[in-house]
């Protein structure tokens, strides 16, 4: 075996063994367990909780460094503040140790769409929902 050979197979050993490494300790794909992978970022399936989440209709929930499940308890609280603030078309600041902003658009006589946001550390939750007024 010539001595450059010898000392290339080393080095390309180590350089796999850096990179798997690397991966497994970032919480990548390739090794990280599918529950570390969720509590990074998800786009939450909404099947069966369209309606009885709150508003009207619940149209879309996003969550980052939180459980899906937790993302919608804090839609629930989220619109309990709402209504407790002035009826359907009321406004929350605030629910649960988050902060949370609200945009609403497509705003007609009888219902809203809104977009909200509530954040608390790293802690993301989005929502969008349909209210009828």
């Amino acid at each position: 075996m010539r001595p450059a050979a010898r000392l290339t197979k080393p080095l390309l050993m180590a350089l796999v063994a850096t990179a798997v490494l690397s991966l497994s300790a970032t919480g990548s794909s390739l090794g990280a367990p599918s529950s570390v992978r969720a509590r990074i970022a998800s786009n939450c399936s909404l099947r069966g909780h369209e309606q009885g989440s709150g508003p009207t209709y619940l149209t879309a929930l996003s969550v980052r460094n939180i459980s899906c499940s937790q993302g919608l308890k804090l839609v629930h609280s989220y619109y309990r503040c709402r209504t407790q603030h002035g009826g359907v078309s009321g406004k929350c600041s605030g629910v649960e140790g988050f902060r949370c902003s609200e945009d609403r658009f497509a705003k007609i006589v009888v219902q809203f769409d809104a977009r909200a946001t509530c954040t608390r550390g790293h802690e993301i939750v989005q929502q969008q929902f349909t209210q009828f007024t």
